[in-house]
């Protein structure tokens, strides 16, 4: 008897070595939940199916991976859309495979049937509607291969219900050509000639690396390339841990909250080398005002983002791995005093500052303090608020894959379900969350996910009573008029965690921050720490609208 096509879709997953899934299901979606009962891959149910593509991709981003979830049709499908969209605004191999009314009621407004595919075709690197059963190996080898090659991102398939049950006689084929999709991965050899006598002519040169780096495995290289030409790095949002931050070249995260002498050195740079970066909006400050001196190279493997944003002097279309390993052999050792001698002045001039808080507890010493017990090694994931800004600024990244966060769509309530993700993908790896009370009632139902899975991450939770990025927001351009933005029904957190059979704490004075991290850290149990801090806490640096890197607001002002 032939297998169905739900069977062989498992199948396939096996093949790709795919150990876990993301899902929740519903009727449309059970024969795939029949057949993979019969499967060795571990099923992990969330509580809610936004959340299944957030620890899918938290579990591709620390793993290398590509993710896996499933859901039903209808809401199911509909509730996906958030965590598609924010996996595919940073690039992340998901694949999503939704179950759908049978063949003959599509497009006949069935009970929970909507156009999936529709919906979800502009934040998709690619997707399918399966009407043939034999196209279903191919189709989900396909998703594969599309997902993890050239620029990664996250391939839906919706699979009707007839169709998942029909028998399926097609085999798995052995290697996958798509016509039309043919991902560059070697750079052109002149232009690579070309940029090594740039790097190597520059006077005051600068590499800005982005998530591209990390997705291509490129940091051992790029360490390499500024170790040789003695060039600063400074690195985006999801370009955080791709250049260790303690290495002496290191100027961390330029951009609308970027460190002040990172801001300030690539304005006054005279070559910058990106690699795997889009130079979106909050990286550029001002277009027509960024990085005035810079010839700029540009090297990525989506020939759609070299040119973009910001005018480009030398454009290299590949992977950034590979052009690293082509353009190393062409470099000599470079000195540059001068230059270095110059960073140092714009470090002591413009240094990290906090400003001042209007609690006892600061949420920059905190992170400061967490990225020093744990050496800037542990796995942080975040949310998206001030707490992200400050992570981003005073952990002290070290390592790739160490930083997850929805850097593009900027998700709350991604912080929590990508951390379980993570920790499945990396059981060994201590992992945080940073999320503020705000972000984390977002995503808190899956607290019954971790807790069924013996997963012991580590939350730290700011707790303003306010949604105070926002409300940064309101008072630099709305004349301080905070509207919507206080929080007048927030649980009793640690209540709550304690509720699920976790540990929670409460930090209310600087003297308790240390002990209750030493508290998480040694426990081996899931655990919260709630610390309460002032709604006035802003995040500094910040890039006005309409100025440039260095026209910052810091502290001082």
């Amino acid at each position: 008897m032939a297998r169905t096509g739900a069977q062989a879709v498992i199948e396939v997953l096996l093949e790709e070595g795919v150990e876990l899934i993301f899902g929740y299901p519903g009727g449309a979606v059970l024969p795939l939940y029949h057949a993979l009962a019969d499967s060795p891959i571990k099923h992990i149910l969330v509580r809610h199916e936004q959340s299944a593509v957030h620890a899918a991709s938290g579990y591709a981003r620390a793993s290398g991976k590509v993710g896996v979830c499933f859901a039903t049709s209808g809401p199911g499908a509909t509730n996906l859309v958030t965590g598609i969209a924010t996996a595919y605004m940073d690039s992340i191999p998901v694949v999503i495979i939704t179950g759908q009314v049978p063949t003959s009621m599509v497009g006949t407004d069935a009970f929970q049937e909507v156009d999936v595919t529709g919906i979800t075709m502009p934040i998709t690197k690619h997707n399918y509607l399966v009407k043939n059963v034999s196209d279903l190996p191919r189709v989900v080898k396909e998703a594969f291969y599309i997902a993890r090659t050239g620029r990664p991102g996250p391939v839906l398939i919706d699979l009707p219900r007839d169709v998942a049950l029909s028998p399926c006689e097609a085999p798995i084929p052995s290697k996958i050509e798509i016509r039309g999709y043919k991902p560059t991965y070697r750079g052109h050899p002149g232009q690579i000639r070309a940029l090594a006598d740039l790097l190597l002519k520059a006077e005051r040169p600068i590499i800005f690396v982005g998530g591209g780096v990390i997705a291509s495995g490129a940091e051992e290289l790029l360490l390499k390339l500024a170790e040789t030409l003695q060039a600063p790095v400074a690195t985006t949002l999801p370009g955080l841990g791709a250049f260790p931050e303690d290495h002496p070249l290191s100027l961390g995260m330029v951009g609308l909250h970027g460190k002040p002498y990172a801001n300030h050195a690539v304005m006054e740079c005279d070559v910058l080398f990106g690699i795997g970066v889009r130079f979106d909006d909050r990286v550029t400050g001002a277009l027509d005002k960024f990085a005035p001196q810079a010839k700029i190279a540009h090297v990525d493997i989506d020939p759609a983002e070299i040119g973009k944003n910001v005018r480009v002097d030398l454009p290299l279309v590949g992977d950034a791995r590979t052009v690293l390993a082509d353009l190393l052999p062409l470099l000599k050792p470079v000195k540059r005093e001068a230059w270095l001698k110059r960073i140092k002045e714009l470090q002591e001039e413009f240094p990290l500052t906090y400003g001042r808080g209007g609690g006892d507890v600061r949420p920059q010493w905190v992170i400061q303090r967490l990225g020093e017990m744990t050496r800037g090694r542990a796995i942080i994931t975040t949310d998206v608020g001030q707490h992200q800004m400050w992570a981003a600024l005073y952990y002290g990244f070290t390592r790739p894959r160490s930083f997850i966060s929805s850097c593009g769509l900027g998700t709350m309530g991604y912080g929590f379900p990508a951390a379980i993700g993570a920790k499945l993908a990396r059981p060994e790896e201590m992992v945080w969350v940073i999320t503020g009370d705000g972000s984390f009632q977002m995503g808190m139902a899956e607290l019954g996910t971790a807790m069924e899975h013996n997963l012991p991450i580590k939350i730290l939770l700011f707790n303003n009573q306010s949604l105070a990025m926002v409300r940064q927001l309101q008072h630099f351009y709305y004349e301080g008029k905070y509207t919507a933005v206080h929080f007048h029904g927030n649980p009793d957190f640690v209540r709550l965690v304690e509720a699920y059979g976790a540990v929670g704490l409460r930090v209310t004075r600087q003297e308790e921050v240390i002990p209750a991290l030493q508290e998480a850290m040694q426990n081996g149990r899931l655990t919260l720490i709630e610390f309460l801090i002032s709604e006035e806490e802003m995040v500094y640096p910040m890039v006005p609208a309409g100025a440039a890197l260095n026209e910052m607001i810091l502290p001082e002002d």
